[in-house]
């Protein structure tokens, strides 16, 4: 939904909720643009609702992005502006619990610009990272990418790097972990995450004392008091 003030970070298992999937025209939310959006709808764990839309950039799309998504420019030459599939997609969230792997760092930073581009307003719904909770659950793990944690638990990555592929994917992976996890949240434990890049924060040793720093200095610089 839309309102003043951006929702927050959640790092809990929830059993309703939207997860949802971008794909874009390269990874700058200053610069790049949307050019498909998924999303499934679950309830008590299971999808019950699945929404799908190319999006049409206005501007050719790399071929660094589509060798990765396979969207070519023939495929959302016809697809309309995401000015005007942004509101479809925030009926189908309506007020849910937003879920997807990095968005944190990735996907909500174009749905804020977009929101307040087109709308004049943020986006309100709280969200989970599932990579967040995937640091949690391996914190060995040097990688936590989606295909990474579908391989883990024997999930067909078929059709990754297409949002909806990349949202069912997503969607049982993060039921599994939270099954794996006894839905253990980052707030039960010692461990603390950055809200603004999604990695993991840590204890530090600093001039006026111990601190919380976000083990993506200097790349974020985000701290905040222990």
């Amino acid at each position: 939904m839309l309102g003043k003030r951006k929702g927050k970070q959640r790092r809990e298992y929830v059993p309703d909720y939207v997860l949802y999937d971008l794909e874009t025209t390269g990874i700058s939310s200053l610069y790049d643009e949307v050019i498909e959006i998924s999303a499934v709808k679950v309830r008590n764990g299971k999808i019950v609702d699945e929404f799908s839309e190319l999006v049409n950039p206005g501007r050719p799309i790399p071929y660094a992005a589509s060798s990765v998504n396979n969207i070519s420019d023939k495929m959302v030459e016809n697809a309309r502006s995401f000015e005007k599939v942004l509101p479809e997609f925030l009926a189908f969230a309506g007020d849910d619990v937003l879920a997807g792997h990095n968005i944190a760092g990735f996907d909500m930073k174009f749905l804020y610009r977009d929101c307040e581009k087109y709308f004049g307003q943020t986006l309100t719904n709280d969200y989970i990272d599932t990579l967040a909770i995937a640091k949690l659950c391996f914190p060995e793990w040097k990688h936590r990418r989606l295909s990474d944690l579908a391989e883990h638990y024997g999930i067909s990555t078929k059709g990754a790097h297409r949002a909806l592929a990349d949202c069912r994917m997503n969607q049982q992976v993060f039921e599994l972990m939270a099954k794996e996890s006894g839905g253990t949240s980052a707030k039960q434990t010692e461990e603390k995450i950055c809200p603004r890049c999604g990695l993991a924060l840590k204890k530090r040793n600093g001039r006026f004392g111990r601190f919380w720093g976000c083990t993506g200095f200097p790349d974020c610089r985000y701290t905040e008091n222990v």
